[in-house]
């Protein structure tokens, strides 16, 4: 297997962990995907892509990570782009059939780590922040990625 070091532009197959917890005026709610993706890195930043199955359609998914900060865009049956960077106030976006409407991130957390040697990928990218939709809180949002090559 080439290392991330030697080819840089390797796409590589990861199996994902995805847990999600949105705490909402008392109430909290945890949602857990496992999903097959790829990991790749382009321009020093790292990129996770992974597709997910909703009953509007599929959506794809990246996440992209670098030292300055993360965004997480999502394409098809839905489209969204939302920013984060440590301690400050990022707009968005996101758009389904039924309009556009603007979000709004407050960065609390961001944390990233991955290791690769010749034969293992594995990596961590925790986030937590809070979501505001149309200027009114939706939530607080706690999102953990756990991958590691398959």
């Amino acid at each position: 297997m080439n290392s991330l070091a030697q080819n840089p532009q390797a796409h590589i197959p990861v199996s994902i962990q995805l847990t999600t917890s949105i705490e909402h005026e008392g109430e909290k709610e945890n949602f857990e995907l496992m999903l097959s993706g790829e990991f790749y890195e382009k321009n020093s930043s790292f990129f996770l892509k992974y597709d997910e199955v909703q009953e509007e359609g599929t959506v794809q998914t990246i996440v992209k990570f670098s030292e300055k900060g993360a965004v997480i865009l999502r394409s098809g049956a839905v489209n969204m782009r939302l920013p984060f960077h440590m301690q400050e106030q990022l707009n968005g976006s996101y758009t389904s059939p039924h309009g556009t409407l603007a979000m709004t991130t407050q960065t609390q957390k961001l944390f990233y780590n991955h290791t690769y040697n010749e034969s293992t990928l594995e990596g961590t990218f925790q986030l937590d922040y809070q979501l505001l939709m149309q200027g009114a809180p939706v939530g607080n949002y706690t999102l953990e990625i756990i991958f590691k090559s398959i």
